[in-house]
């Protein structure tokens, strides 16, 4: 009693500790706690004796419907591709839950387990799988994996299924041919017989030991041989025989001059050795030389006057042409029974050589049109030239296919000189140095300089960048050799002493790559020009090597450019469009 008389003493005193320091901010008003609020004071009344609520009407932990009861099984995300336990079957193939995407197409919905769609596991071991792939490549047709294929019917193929019921069915490696029996060998295994022991080398029974013509077989191989051996001969004897046409009516004029006669009313001096002052750039097309059936291969100025233009064609015929005046074409020189490769003019024209494909070198003169000699190695000549010096005019050179350069004397018509160094078909002959050296150029991509009559190269230019060059063009000056490499680039070495390759003049922008065309320089030195493997006619200025100026020249190759010694801006052009073209 004392205790709970002591306990309520206290709280007593703390509920008036709490009026009175609240006193202070409630003004003077005392207002007790009892009055105004009874719950305030209610945890300190006694409890009032109220009906007693039973614990049976309050559930504190009432049924709820668990998530396992609903749900059966764990859940998979369908796109897993590990599990970290062991799910159950109904886990496996539970059905997937939750909205649809709506902007899945019904493709994209579709399941599928790579990109295409959905393949299907199929457990086929190597060889068959090899087997069907094989069959289906060569036959069509192929087993169809996803069906029974125990008994086999037109559904159990798929493919050429007509192909499948033709073939019953056989895959490549058991539609092959049945094998022979294998052929009888003579007796004789039994090793105890010492001398009629053959072992593993008896003979076959059908073996035969002569292989023998049969009779009609005899009489045809005689035949055979023997037009051989007539052809043979008859290449050997016969080259083409010669013939010339004349196209004018009359080979000479009211003073008895034939056209070899330079003319004099040109507007222009053609006998001087003097060059125009000024070059300038050809623009337009003035004229078209047209008479050959095919490309035109090589294109030659008469020497000094240029009032004559020979032209070589792979028509196997030569034609000398007009530069001046009505540019009719003169004469047709035929005698080669294969194309011509190429034509050289000696010093003063009144004879020409042509190098063609039927192995011959052919000496003609200009003027009657009539075949003077003919030089043969039995090797095709790629290229040939005069000697230029006046005491050696009976001299010429040839490059051959079979990498030899051959000097032939005209007086005699024999071989006088071989220069063999060459490594690869020879393609140019260029003299230089005043006629004492040439420079030869080869498909061994690369130059070589020679003392005339010397057969062994003083200077031998090879470098493993350079490309073959061939064709090869001495400058007007005589200083330069313009070279058509076949890289698409114009190279320019020195034509004196050192044949130093000048770097800073290189000609590039034309595509050349295969066709051996023809540069020249214009007669001032100013610009360089060259066809090119589109038929265009390109023209670079020498002092800055810039292309300046590009026609479009012919249908084909535009193989050869020439510009005239004594016109300012005249250029003639040939291409295998079969055509010459002048241009001004």
């Amino acid at each position: 009693i004392y205790t709970k008389f002591k306990m309520s003493a206290t709280i007593s005193a703390l509920v008036s500790y709490g009026t009175d320091s609240g006193s202070d901010s409630d003004g003077d008003t005392k207002v007790s706690p009892d009055k105004n609020d009874p719950d305030a004071t209610a945890h300190l009344r006694p409890l009032v004796s109220v009906q007693k609520t039973s614990l049976a009407s309050l559930n504190s932990a009432p049924e709820v419907a668990v998530k396992e009861d609903v749900e059966t099984g764990s859940h998979l995300d369908p796109s897993l591709k590990e599990v970290t336990f062991n799910p159950t079957y109904e886990t496996m193939f539970a059905p997937e839950f939750g909205p649809v995407n709506p902007f899945k197409t019904q493709q994209m919905s579709a399941p599928r387990n790579m990109l295409s769609g959905y393949a299907e596991p199929a457990h086929v071991n190597d060889f068959m799988f090899e087997q069907q792939r094989r069959t289906f490549s060569t036959f069509g047709y192929a087993l169809d994996p996803s069906v029974d294929n125990s008994q086999l019917s037109s559904s159990s193929f798929i493919g050429a299924v007509e192909e499948a019921e033709k073939n019953k069915g056989l895959t490549v490696f058991e539609a092959g041919a049945k094998k022979t029996e294998k052929r009888k060998k003579v007796k004789g295994t039994d090793a105890s017989d010492i001398d009629g022991f053959l072992g593993p080398w008896a003979k076959y029974v059908d073996e035969k030991d002569v292989a023998k013509p049969s009779e009609e077989e005899q009489k045809e191989l005689d035949e055979i041989t023997a037009k051989r051996q007539k052809k043979g001969k008859h290449e050997e004897e016969a080259p083409a025989d010669e013939k010339t046409i004349l196209h004018v009516k009359d080979a000479y004029d009211y003073q008895g001059r034939s056209y070899l006669h330079i003319p004099q009313d040109v507007g222009i001096n053609l006998r001087t050795a003097d060059i125009p002052d000024k070059c300038y750039l050809p623009k337009k097309q003035i004229h078209v030389w047209s008479g050959h059936t095919k490309g035109v291969s090589a294109i030659r100025l008469f020497p000094l006057s240029g009032h004559l233009l020979l032209s070589s064609s792979m028509d196997c015929k030569i034609k000398l042409w007009e530069v001046y005046n009505e540019r009719r074409c003169l004469r047709t020189f035929i005698g080669h029974s294969k194309a011509v490769r190429d034509i050289c003019y000696n010093n003063n024209g009144s004879q020409f050589l042509s190098a063609a494909y039927d192995r011959y070198l052919k000496l003609w003169d200009t003027e009657t049109g009539q075949c003077i000699s003919r030089f043969t190695n039995r090797k095709v000549p790629y290229c040939v030239k005069f000697n230029p010096d006046e005491d050696k005019q009976n001299l010429f050179v040839a490059g051959m296919s079979d990498k030899k350069i051959v000097q032939w004397d005209i007086r005699s018509g024999e071989v006088v000189q071989e220069y063999d160094r060459h490594l690869g078909a020879v393609n140019t002959i260029t003299f230089v140095d005043e006629n004492r050296r040439f420079v030869s150029t080869s498909d061994d991509k690369s130059l070589r300089v020679w003392e005339w009559d010397i057969p062994v190269d003083f200077k031998y230019i090879a470098e493993p960048s350079m490309h073959s060059m061939p064709a090869v063009t001495l400058s007007p000056n005589g200083k330069w050799l313009a070279c058509q490499s076949m890289d698409n680039q114009i190279l320019i070495f020195g034509a004196q002493n050192r044949f130093r390759l000048n770097k800073k003049k290189i000609f590039k922008g034309h595509m050349v790559a295969g066709y051996a065309c023809q540069v020249d320089f214009s007669p001032d030195m100013s610009y360089v020009v060259s066809g090119d493997a589109d038929g265009k006619l390109n023209i670079w200025d020498w002092k800055t090597t810039k292309l300046y100026h590009r026609i479009k020249a012919h249908d084909k190759v535009c193989i050869s450019a020439l510009w005239h010694p004594h016109e300012t801006s005249k250029v003639i052009t040939c291409g295998w469009d079969g055509q010459i073209k002048l241009w001004d």
